[in-house]
Parts: structure tokens; C-alpha cells; sequence
């Protein structure tokens, strides 16, 4: 587990393939204190296993799912990515709870600065739109931001100069892809109020919380 507060940037060295997957060596830009082999680090938002860790630099092996619904596979060599160790349990938990599994790839719509700051306009799958929430939490790229607006597939972030310095964020353009991993919290409550379907088991997504949905089901 994570929480979107950014240790720093690091590079991707090299990058080749392995069956399907990839493997990274990657260099991060702050001192791994006390590293252990295996232990998790997320990658610009991706939860990755590290080993062969050597001073600074690390070996990560990115899955063929992993592939297809993050930008990883994208990153050039040489590109720079955002980096953060495993939450410790005596850790403050400054932004929220990350669990490192991108969820979908979200387009730069937009780009304004307001005073000392920039909003950021992103666009996103649809079926995501239901998890994001205004003043709810959103992960970019791995980094714990708050949601200003949202609608169906789109929602604003208003970002700090210091994110934007410190982390790969203050690179982004109009048309940059981002990984996204929306709030955990969401997707748990919703699988367990939404009915189950009695042929497959699977979670029915298309039935509206409202009202009569809780007084039916002994909510209210």
C-alpha cells in the first residue's frame, strides 16, 4: 500500500522484453534507506516488485496487464518517472490510500495556470466517472491529488508549484496520457451494496443507488 506523497523522481535506464512482459532497470533520484529485495515500489502510480537493488538502482518486471492499462510501456529511455516505497504502518498517511493498481489511462484535456497554481483538465473512461467524486481523492501518475469538479469522464485538479516541481506532473501538456487509479473505498462499498447476479455471481453494475434501492435493501 501507498499514499500518493511522491519520494522523488528516478530514471528508466533500460527497458527489454520477457515473454509477454517487460523488464525496467530503473535508477530512482533519492537514497533507498534500508532497501529490502522484493519489496514494493510504485512506479508512476504502478505497484512494482524491486530487486537486484544496487545503491540507488533497482530491476522492476511489468506484467503483460500491467502493460496494457498503464502508460508504462510508453516511457521512453531516459524518461523520468515518479517513485514512492510501500507505506510503513508507524507512517503518516498524507494523501490517501493507494493500493498501486492503475485502474485506467486518463488524456490532459486542458492545462491553465490560476495564480501560483495550475488546473488541470483530464479525461478518462466512462465507467470510471462513477468513482470520482467532487473533493473526493484521485491518484495521477502515482501522486494523491484532490478532485476540484468531475462530471461523467472528466474532472479538474488545481496542483501546487511544489507537486509540480517535485514530481513528473509539471511536465505534463494537452494530450499527455496519465495513469489513474481512482478511490479504493468507492469500488468496495459499491460491490457490496449493489445485488449479485443469481446466474453468474457477478456484481450488477447497472442498477441505480437511490432512495427506494436502500429502503429495499433495509438501509433506511
Amino acid at each position: 500500500m501507498f499514499t500518493g506523497i511522491i519520494e522523488g523522481t528516478g530514471k528508466l535506464l533500460s527497458k527489454r522484453n520477457t515473454g509477454g512482459g517487460m523488464a525496467f532497470d530503473l535508477e530512482a533520484g533519492f537514497d533507498l534507506v534500508n532497501p529490502e529485495e522484493g519489496e514494493s515500489i510504485a512506479v508512476n502510480g504502478v505497484c512494482l516488485t524491486a530487486y537486484n537493488i544496487d545503491g540507488r538502482k533497482f530491476t522492476v518486471d511489468v506484467s503483460p496487464e500491467s502493460l496494457s492499462r498503464t502508460t508504462l510501456g510508453k516511457i521512453a529511455v531516459g524518461g523520468s518517472l515518479n517513485m514512492e516505497r510501500a507505506l510503513q504502518l508507524s507512517d503518516r498517511l498524507g494523501g490517501h490510500i493507494v493500493s498501486g493498481h492503475v485502474d485506467c489511462v486518463a488524456s490532459v484535456l486542458d492545462r491553465q495556470p490560476k495564480g501560483d497554481f495550475t488546473l488541470f483538465s483530464f479525461g478518462f473512461p466512462k465507467e470510471f466517472g462513477r468513482y470520482v467524486i467532487e473533493k473526493g481523492s484521485v491518484t495521477i501518475d502515482g501522486v494523491s491529488l484532490t478532485v476540484n469538479s468531475c462530471g461523467a469522464d472528466t474532472f479538474e485538479v488545481s496542483i501546487i508549484p511544489h507537486t509540480l516541481q517535485i514530481t513528473t506532473l509539471g511536465m505534463l501538456k494537452r494530450g499527455s496520457k496519465v495513469n489513474i487509479e481512482v478511490d479504493i473505498i468507492g469500488k468496495y462499498v459499491e460491490k457490496m451494496l449493489l445485488p449479485k447476479d443469481p446466474g453468474g455471481g457477478k456484481t450488477v453494475i447497472d442498477k441505480t443507488i437511490n432512495e427506494a434501492f436502500l429502503a429495499e435493501n433495509g438501509f433506511v
